[in-house]
């Protein structure tokens, strides 16, 4: 179980210098959840991604997803403390705790 964890904070640091392809909706079309602000997000054919989905055991049908790493929701959007100073992004699947979150599209806040 160490293992496991020390592997997946090796790779969420990996993972955390590279940058989306930007193509932000307005956040009030998120229809699935609250808005995430997430410190990366990769495509989940990406070989670090893949690797960690991997080890925590989830299969995607799409791997042409996006996935967003180390997430946390934005619950308030436009009042004061709303921001994200990472990627603000809607995602389809937020139920891996915050860890990952799949089927993300970035959006403007």
């Amino acid at each position: 179980m160490q293992f496991k964890l020390a592997f997946v904070t090796a790779a969420l640091a990996t993972l955390a210098v590279a940058t989306p392809t930007p193509r932000n909706e307005p956040a009030s079309s998120c229809s699935t959840g609250p808005i995430q602000c997430c410190d990366s997000v990769q495509s989940a054919s990406s070989s670090p991604v893949a690797i960690l989905l991997g080890v925590l055991g989830i299969v995607l049908q799409d791997v042409n997803l996006n996935v967003g790493l180390t997430c946390s929701p934005i619950t308030v959007i436009g009042a004061s403390g709303s921001s994200c100073s990472a990627q603000a992004v809607c995602c389809e699947d937020n139920s891996h705790g915050g860890l990952i979150s799949i089927g993300c599209l970035p959006v403007s806040l």
